[in-house]
């Protein structure tokens, strides 16, 4: 067996096994899909941990709106390249295949953009380094010199404002948060009837 046939069966075997112990998520974005490990996130690792009193620290909502929020950081197009990228910025051809890369890339930006005016510019460059750039939250808590385990608090007051942004919830709320239904015709709503 040549030497290049020994790296590429070498090579297959770490990719299976680095598959095999990730948890991976295919995201759509204009330079195509994107496969991540979820499990490379701050987020998820912070997700596994428990309170005192046994409960996760971070909610599923607040997981929920962190990783949507990395998601439009993706799509948006955000993420560092750490080399040249090869491939050609050319669309896949077709009549809506030029607004591919153009509508996801802004869609994703005025996400972003609504999110962080959301939950305000404090909340904002935290959720961006920890679930857009995937810095530890040591790393957070360095750069901003705030003491040790400050980050834990601060993401997760985050987060919650950002779930709140995005409308998620733990559970959903019945009869006691609705405020009826008004009308059921069109006379009732003002709009004209139906020909």
């Amino acid at each position: 067996m040549s030497r290049n046939a020994t790296r590429a069966t070498a090579d297959d075997d770490n990719d299976r096994f680095r598959r095999a112990h990730q948890e991976r998520a295919r995201i759509e974005t204009p330079d195509g899909p994107v496969e991540i490990d979820l499990s490379e996130s701050p987020l998820r690792w912070l997700a596994s941990r428990r309170d005192a009193a046994g409960r996760p620290f971070l909610s599923a909502a607040e997981v929920d709106a962190g990783e949507r929020f990395r998601r439009d950081f993706t799509q948006a197009g955000l993420s560092p390249r750490l080399g040249a990228q090869w491939a050609a910025p050319v669309a896949r051809g077709g009549a809506e295949a030029s607004l591919d890369y153009s509508d996801i890339v802004v869609a994703a930006r005025r996400r972003l953009a609504r999110a962080s005016d959301a939950v305000g510019p404090d909340f904002a460059s935290l959720l961006l380094d920890i679930c857009g750039f995937l810095k530890g939250l040591e790393q957070a808590e360095r750069e901003r010199q705030w003491p040790a385990r400050t980050a834990k608090i601060v993401l997760k007051l985050a987060l919650g404002a950002l779930a709140r942004a995005y409308g998620l919830d733990e559970a959903a709320q019945g009869p006691a948060q609705s405020r009826g239904i008004r009308a059921w015709s069109a006379a009732a709503t003002g709009d004209p009837p139906p020909r």
